[in-house]
């Protein structure tokens, strides 16, 4: 066994042991404490110094993540103003290992004035902050990892993990869903997935020249490689009705023009009109689509490979109301695994 492997065993060890110190009565009460917090719309406020305010910060990034508002609060500074951050409906997290921390010690009495809810999280039940907090969780360990018995490593380790638990259970009961989860990370990949809608991608219509139906091939020709008001090609147009010249009667893409030309003998090339080669029931999506559905449906289709959607009204499904790209879900960060686009 390695030094390296010795120190993680003896880590995990120390969390396995402080899972069955753990009192039930008090781990229900912290969570009864989190829970009336979250229904109270009021905040959880950590603090500790040190390592044991390192631990705090990311207990607090954690909390606030998925969906309960956690802050961090200095204790030195709390007693110069920042205190008054906090409320009686708050709940105060304390963390420290001796339990006997000066700075903490130093604001618990105003904490309990005015009246905030106190748990700490602490390596001495016996202590000077236990016996001041309401609901007291055991992070003790019988050593640290660091050789000489003195570093923060065993006893911060297990005091992340606790945290990191009790977050856990309260997403469980709170029942918090993949949603909600996305909802304060829009930025992530799963983020990504459970908020952005096809109205968030598309290029609208009011940037897309249709066509008429009875543009000639070299029309058609320029708008698949040139696009419209200076948004360059998008690799399909869409043709106007003829009764209804603002309602799209059809879609070419590239993969169209080479079908139709394939079809045809190139002396009637000069005959075709864009509403020969147009694909009258194209594949639709509606605004409110979410992107990751609509790549789906653009690997997936059994009628043809995809490369452009038409997004339109879900009521009318002839009002466009923009277009769609393979290329922009991918440069949103979705993957595709699909093959090249025909």
């Amino acid at each position: 066994m390695s030094a390296l492997t010795r120190c993680l065993e003896e880590e995990a060890a120390a969390i396995a042991a402080a899972a069955q110190r753990l009192s039930s009565e008090q781990v229900e009460a912290a969570l009864e404490l989190l829970e009336g917090c979250r229904q109270r719309r009021a905040k959880l406020v950590l603090t500790g110094v040190g390592k044991s305010g390192i631990v705090a910060r990311k207990i607090a990034a954690t909390f606030s993540s998925i969906g309960l508002t956690a802050v961090f609060l200095n204790p030195v500074d709390a007693l110069h103003g920042d205190l008054g951050i906090v409320a009686a409906d708050d709940v105060a997290l304390l963390l420290s290992n001796s339990g006997e921390t000066e700075e903490l010690l130093a604001i618990l009495p105003h904490l309990r004035r005015r009246g905030t809810a106190l748990i700490a999280l602490v390596g001495r039940l016996e202590s000077s902050l236990a016996n001041g907090c309401d609901v007291v969780l055991d992070s003790s360990v019988d050593r640290e990892v660091c050789p000489l018995n003195l570093a923060p490593t065993a006893s911060t380790a297990v005091a992340m993990a606790i945290g990191d638990a009790l977050a856990a259970v309260w997403m469980e009961r709170a029942g918090i869903s993949p949603e909600d989860f996305a909802i304060n990370h829009p930025a992530g990949s799963l983020g990504r997935q459970l908020t952005l809608t096809v109205a968030d991608l598309m290029v609208p219509a009011t940037a897309l020249d249709g066509l008429s139906p009875e543009a000639p091939l070299a029309e058609v020709i320029g708008r698949l490689t040139e696009g419209s008001n200076g948004k360059g090609s998008l690799g399909a147009a869409w043709v106007r009705a003829s009764a209804n010249p603002e309602l799209m009667a059809g879609l070419i893409t590239d993969g169209d023009l080479r079908r139709t030309l394939q079809h045809h003998d190139p002396a009637s090339w000069g005959t075709i009109r864009a509403d020969a080669m147009a694909t009258a029931d194209p594949i639709t999506v509606t605004p409110q689509t979410l992107a990751v559905a609509a790549l789906e449906l653009m690997e997936r289709n059994p009628r043809k490979a995809i490369s452009v959607l038409p997004v339109v009204e879900p009521s009318q499904p002839h009002q466009l109301l923009g277009l769609l790209r393979l290329h922009d879900l991918v440069q949103a960060g979705f993957s595709s695994t699909a093959a090249e686009r025909p």
